[in-house]
């Protein structure tokens, strides 16, 4: 059961093993094994039999559970004193707000077994409501999200366990129904209306801190609850001696500085926001945690877990501690059996038994995860139309892609394996390229004066690829086709939409460097938040460039380093100037302007630079995306990024010759397509639906894929464009996938 391999044997004959039955016996590795039970196919291929200890709260389950009656309470009341105050509690047992008003939100009640495990003094059953001062702002999949956090952290899921994951994309309001549980279960409770919690610490990245204080305020105000948020003039000492605050709102930094303080009060339910970092289960912050004695406990996550299956196991474990069992049987039971039938030589039977395994991960952690994607929340929100731009590179960007690519370093990638391999080097040289050359060569003369770093010789050799004269300081917007591309769209959206903002997001400092330098020379106003802004001032710089007053045109955004939970509705346009290996992290930056609160159309661009590096690294995105959930994430990409040698070629190939090789791989007829009626087009459209990146990729997903660019808009730049921000840079763009979302405001 623990997933131990306690001895193995070989040469027995089929017909024998087949005839095993109960009570027989049979010599395994040196061991006499009796045979104690059958167990059927399909509780093997699933895992089930390793795992009987996990079942779920179901009526079915527990309604077999024999109930203790109802005793009154003052029937053995034995002095004035204790009749009168159980005589108030009794009178204290009926709903703190009406189950039956209209819209009223009312939460599950328990079953028997519940009662049977949490009642022991058989209080009455009372209805739990959520305060209608909220309940009147919630929206469907709010409400959705409530009941399964108050499910969750009562017990009611998962028996004996009260943790949870709410894994719901950005923008979909996982603060609010965070806020809606705590506030609920503070006032109430099903048995004699008995609050459940005392006190709630939420944990939270620093600069999310006083976001937090600001929105209980904006749901509750200060009148309903007191909640207390840790920053430099607020320490927790105030917090432990003051009656007055139930809710404790601290940083993950602070958490470990104060860490003795806080294992000294009893808090009776922990939410861990943007709760990933706790992936890794031997880092001080998730053992600081861990070390609180509370059960209850929510890991809020928008961006699903991606790298491996055991950084899963490390956030599972902390929700709810054992469920899965311990990491060894884990490792054996759904680790290696999913990992094995993903790759290139598994056996059917290995297929088979991954996806049987996969299959029951998924129905155990579905249990107490839940996730829903922005579209739940899509008919709120303005039109959003999302362009994919491929810009031409220049003259100059070609000449040097060609040199780097036959240089001595790209070509010593073939040769090299493993971590000697100097390909994730090559890699970022090309996309430095691909955002401007002076990124490259500052980069290269940085390396190439390091006489201590390993690759110095080829650094060294690499600077030689520019011209003698080159002057990285001297910003040529002409060097990079990217860089005249936005350069002529911020200036279409100066020109026709006066009053629009714009959010210009790059995964990296020094381009943003770039981008500021461009705003300069070309005036226009910009706000800057990067990995250098103090965490007190990233909230003060958001509510500026939201304001109406605002006079920023651009706000520049580091999408790694600021990028976390910031809201950004005061601009309606956003540019997304370079990509990202891992597609969660570009989809949260896309997602800063569009959502609740936006009252303009948006518009949303992705520049990548035609026939290059970025245009492969967004193939390999796309055709990772359309995942189902938090935890199908974890079974579809469990491996780190690892390239084949034919992967490496293929990356390290200059397309000179097409507008657009993600278009070429559609395999479309778009001339074609756009002389057929709207009848024939839809169904043209419907028959190339199964069209795939890669022959690893079986299916259509329900998201983003592939596929699913067959239903955008296709436009080369050889034929009519009608996008008037994009029209004043149209001789550097050689095609663009267009998509309109015609949501409504409600």
């Amino acid at each position: 059961m623990d997933g131990k391999d306690i001895g193995r044997g070989t040469g027995y004959k089929i017909k024998d093993l087949e005839n095993l039955e109960e009570g027989q016996t049979l010599m395994i590795g040196g061991k006499e094994i009796e045979v104690m039970g059958i167990i059927s196919s399909e509780d093997y291929n699933s895992g089930r039999c390793f795992h009987s200890v996990v079942t779920s709260s179901t009526p079915a389950a527990s309604e077999c559970m024999p109930v203790k009656p109802f005793i009154n309470p003052l029937k053995n009341a034995s002095t004035t004193c204790g009749k009168e105050q159980v005589f108030r509690e009794v009178q204290n047992c009926k709903p703190r707000h009406d189950p039956n008003a209209p819209n009223s939100l009312v939460m599950s009640k328990p079953t028997q077994y519940h009662q049977r495990m949490f009642n022991k003094a058989s209080l009455p059953i009372v209805d739990v409501v959520v305060d209608p001062y909220l309940s009147v702002h919630l929206r469907p999949h709010q409400k959705e999200g409530i009941l399964f956090l108050y499910e969750c952290v009562m017990g009611m899921r998962a028996n004996e366990r009260f943790g949870a994951i709410l894994a719901d994309e950005m923008g979909l309001g996982k603060t609010l129904q965070c806020i809606s549980v705590v506030w609920t279960l503070l006032r109430q409770g099903p048995y004699g209306g008995k609050p459940i919690l005392k006190k709630t610490l939420i944990v939270t990245p620093g600069s999310l801190v006083k976001n937090w204080r600001k929105e209980f305020q904006k749901w509750l105000g200060t009148e309903r609850i007191r909640v207390f948020a840790v920053d430099q003039d607020h320490k927790v000492d105030e917090f432990v001696n003051s009656p007055l605050y139930s809710v404790l709102i601290i940083s993950y930094e602070m958490l470990l500085r104060s860490l003795d303080q806080i294992q000294n009060l009893d808090f009776d339910l922990i939410i861990c926001d943007e709760g990933h970092r706790l992936k890794n289960s031997s880092i001080k912050t998730t053992s600081a945690l861990t070390s609180l004695s509370c059960s209850k406990r929510i890991i809020l996550s928008g961006t699903p877990i991606q790298n491996d299956l055991q950084e899963f196991y490390a956030l599972i474990d902390f929700v709810n501690p054992g469920i899965l069992g311990s990491l060894g049987t884990y490792k054996k039971i759904f680790e290696e059996p999913i990992i094995r039938s993903r790759e290139p030589s598994a056996t059917k039977d290995e297929k088979d038994l991954g996806k049987e395994r996969a299959a029951e991960l998924v129905r155990l952690t579905g249990l107490f995860i839940l996730r829903r994607t922005q579209e739940v929340i899509n008919d709120y929100l303005p039109p959003k139309t999302e362009s994919i731009v491929f810009c031409r590179p220049s003259t100059f960007q070609l000449d040097l892609y060609r040199k780097l690519l036959n240089s001595h370093l790209v070509k010593s990638c073939f040769q090299a394996s493993g971590e000697n391999s100097p390909h994730l080097v090559c890699i970022d040289a090309l996309k430095k390229l691909c955002n401007h050359p002076c990124l490259l060569f500052k980069s290269l003369q940085l390396k190439a004066k390091d006489p201590g770093h390993n690759e110095h010789d080829f650094y060294e050799n690499l600077v030689e690829i520019f011209p003698c004269n080159y002057n990285a300081d001297t910003l040529l917007e002409s060097e990079s086709g990217k860089l005249k591309v936005l350069t002529n769209l911020l200036s279409a959206i100066r020109e026709h939409s006066p009053s629009d903002r714009v959010v210009l997001v790059s995964n990296y400092t020094q381009t943003l460097n770039v981008l500021q330098e461009v705003c300069k020379h070309h005036e226009y106003k910009f706000t800057r938040l990067d990995g250098q802004t103090p965490v007190s001032q990233r909230q003060q710089i958001v509510d500026g460039f939201n304001s109406n007053y605002s006079s920023s045109f651009i706000f520049l955004l580091s999408s790694k380093a600021g990028g976390v939970g910031l809201n950004l509705i005061g601009a309606s346009h956003l540019i997304l100037y370079d990509i990202d290996w891992n597609p969660a992290n570009d989809i949260q930056a896309m997602a800063r302007v569009w959502r609740d609160g936006q009252r303009r159309t948006v518009h949303i661009y992705r520049l990548l630079t035609t026939g290059t590096i970025e245009e492969k690294i967004y193939q390999r995105q796309i055709s990772k995306q359309g995942l189902s959930g938090a935890v199908v994430d974890i079974v579809k990409n469990s491996n780190h990024i690892r390239f084949s040698l034919d992967e490496l070629r293929n990356l390290f190939t200059l397309h000179e010759d097409s507008d657009c090789v993600t278009h070429d791989l559609l395999e479309c007829n778009c001339t074609k397509l756009a002389n057929l009626s709207a009848e024939q087009r839809e169904k043209t459209s419907t028959q190339k639906r199964g069209c795939q990146l890669g022959s690893h990729h079986s299916q259509p997903d329900k998201n983003f894929s592939m596929s699913e660019l067959m239903q955008w808009k296709h436009f080369s730049m050889q034929n009519s464009f009608e996008d008037p921000f994009l029209q004043l840079g149209k001789e550097s763009i050689s095609y663009v996938f267009q998509n309109t979302t015609n949501s409504q405001t409600s």
